[in-house]
């Protein structure tokens, strides 16, 4: 692994200084702003990697990977975190698959049954080979996001109905 070299300038380290003395901020972003302090050439500290762990209590990847990014990139990429890039490959549920999941949500129960359960609706959605298998989260979280009402399914509910208020006026 190549070791990245860190020099910084006298703006860079009051920056760096400034924002660890102050103490308010991400863990991780205060975290990557010690490591370069300690890291740094110029600053005549110049520690090594298994000293800046022992201090911080950080691996020697993480070490690396500051180091680089301050290199490579700047100094605001190795102190910010980077996103969390989406993960489109675990939505499992999406475009017609989720139509045909919100229209049987929608329809009558099976016989014998008052309403659909999640674990229904993931075993009829296998026995009509939509998906091969299906757990009853995903359907949970399709089903969450969608603006589908199954209607109620307590015993004896209905709609309210409006009452005339004593003042003379329809309240609902």
């Amino acid at each position: 692994m190549d070791k990245f070299r860190v020099a910084l300038t006298d703006e860079e380290r009051a920056d760096l200084e400034c924002l660890v003395s102050v103490g308010k901020g991400a863990a991780r972003k205060l975290t990557h702003a010690r490591i370069l302090l300690l890291a740094d050439a110029t600053g005549g500290a110049d520690g090594t990697d298994e000293d800046i762990m022992a201090s911080l209590g950080c691996s020697l990847r993480t070490i690396a990977r500051v180091r680089k990014r301050f290199v490579t990139e700047s100094l605001d990429a190795a102190v910010s975190p980077r996103p969390q890039p989406p993960r489109p490959d675990k939505i499992k549920i999406r475009g017609d698959l989720e139509q045909r999941l919100v229209e049987l949500a929608c329809s009558d129960p099976p016989r014998g049954r008052c309403h659909w359960t999640l674990r229904l609706l993931g075993d009829e959605m296998v026995a009509l080979g939509l998906v091969e298998r299906i757990s009853t989260e995903t359907i949970r979280q399709a089903l969450k996001k969608t603006t589908s009402n199954r209607g109620s399914w307590r015993p004896g509910a209905s709609r309210r109905t409006p009452t005339l208020s004593s003042s003379g006026g329809w309240r609902t």
